[in-house]
């Protein structure tokens, strides 16, 4: 979907009476029990909704006041809430959060570590996260470099920065400011990145944005160990199986490539059982049905419904 449409049909959606989001809400979760992945959907749904026992939430905003200021989190969410009326209570975060808040909170992100079942996980700001293309380049054809690009706000990418900007066969380098006197690299497209057989993801504020479509082409993700997660639940990724593992230092990146370059076989194991997991987001009348059900639990736990 392109940003405009995107944009279009949420303000259309805006028109759209809460009576009449309220009738589709009951035809959507008509469906659940008629789905031959109905069991798949309920395990979803408790992943991104951990909580067991009742809440209170009496003090929390209205689904008619959530914030419009961060337009495609208040889109996003206006989707998945609208069919349950503007005045249910709803506690939320907008943003890049890395904490678990002390009451039930739906958010974006999460730790993965930890009691975090007060990080209600929704899919939102999806027009960046869930944002993929085609892979023409089968990964034998691609250049055989690891690639990388990104803002260099955290310890571990200006470490990747310094130790590989002037490899002779990586293109690895930073998209803003200087990091040690080295100068930043002219950005790479999507589609310049997919010329690579390695791809090389750190996470940034909270998740690695690019992991997702990463994961979702032709190269072979490499990343250390997954710290937080949203909706594309990053904490069931499994090392070596979905990406490569790498050390938290990146000591071992040159190391990684060797070996994978010698054994492309099993390079595109991993990139298989990658797309697989991608594959799994990508029915929207799933995803929609997956998102009300993660608010419907939200909203009885916590004595609305």
């Amino acid at each position: 979907m392109t940003p405009a449409m995107y944009y279009l049909r949420g303000l259309l959606r805006q028109c759209l009476p809460y009576s009449i989001a309220n009738r589709q809400r009951a035809c959507l979760l008509d469906k659940v029990a008629l789905r031959q992945d109905c069991d798949e959907i309920e395990r979803r749904v408790d992943y991104y909704n951990k909580l067991t026992e009742p809440f209170d939430a009496s003090t929390a905003p209205r689904i008619a006041d959530i914030s419009r200021e961060r337009s495609r989190y208040y889109l996003d969410m206006d989707e998945a809430s609208r069919g349950f009326g503007p005045d249910r209570r709803v506690n939320y975060l907008f943003g890049d959060v890395t904490r678990v808040p002390d009451t039930p909170t739906v958010v974006k992100s999460r730790p993965i570590r930890g009691s975090n079942a007060n990080s209600v996980l929704l899919k939102v700001d999806k027009l960046r996260h869930f944002k993929w293309s085609h892979d023409p380049i089968p990964f034998r054809d691609k250049k055989p470099a690891a690639v990388w690009r990104g803002t260099p706000h955290n310890a571990q990418r200006e470490a990747l920065v310094r130790a590989f900007y002037h490899h002779p066969q990586f293109d690895i380098g930073h998209s803003s400011r200087q990091v040690d006197g080295l100068a930043p690299k002219p950005p790479l497209t999507h589609a310049e990145q997919k010329q690579f057989k390695f791809f090389v993801s750190l996470e940034g504020h909270d998740v690695a944005t690019n992991l997702k479509w990463g994961m979702a082409s032709n190269m072979l993700v490499m990343s250390p160990q997954l710290r937080f997660e949203t909706w594309f639940m990053e904490g069931c990724l499994q090392p070596d199986k979905h990406f490569v593992l790498l050390k938290d230092d990146l000591s071992d990146l040159e190391e990684k490539v060797d070996c994978f370059s010698a054994d492309p076989d099993a390079a595109e194991e991993i990139i298989e059982n990658a797309q697989k997991w991608v594959a799994r987001f990508c029915d929207p009348l799933k995803e929609r049905l997956i998102a009300t059900l993660v608010l419907d639990k939200y909203f009885r736990l916590s004595c609305q419904l």
